[in-house]
């Protein structure tokens, strides 16, 4: 059984994703393995709210070059998860804003 900590990774700050804070968005990096009910139960179980939909994205390794050597950089999942309207926000996010 996995724990709710090995599930999300840690969470997403970039522009985009603070710019969906308004509608309720959040965004984290995730185990590959997840799937987006084992996402949902984690976020509910380590902020205490509710959710309302996830939405996962995987994200392709992209080739890097240093100098000579060629390789490329680690593959990773994304959730971009939506709470309900009556949810409270995470407060993790609340000082970013």
């Amino acid at each position: 059984m996995r724990m709710v900590e090995d599930i999300i990774i840690k969470p997403i700050i970039t522009e985009a994703s603070m710019d969906m804070l308004d509608s309720k968005k959040y965004v984290f990096k995730v185990q590959d393995r997840a799937t987006k009910a084992d996402i949902a139960t984690a976020v509910e179980a380590m902020f205490k709210v509710k959710v309302a939909s996830v939405n996962t994205i995987n994200m392709k390794a992209k080739p890097k070059r240093m100098r000579y050597l060629e390789g490329k950089t680690a593959s990773w999942k994304k959730a971009i998860v939506t709470l309900k309207a009556g949810s409270k926000s995470i407060a993790f996010f609340d000082g970013m804003i």
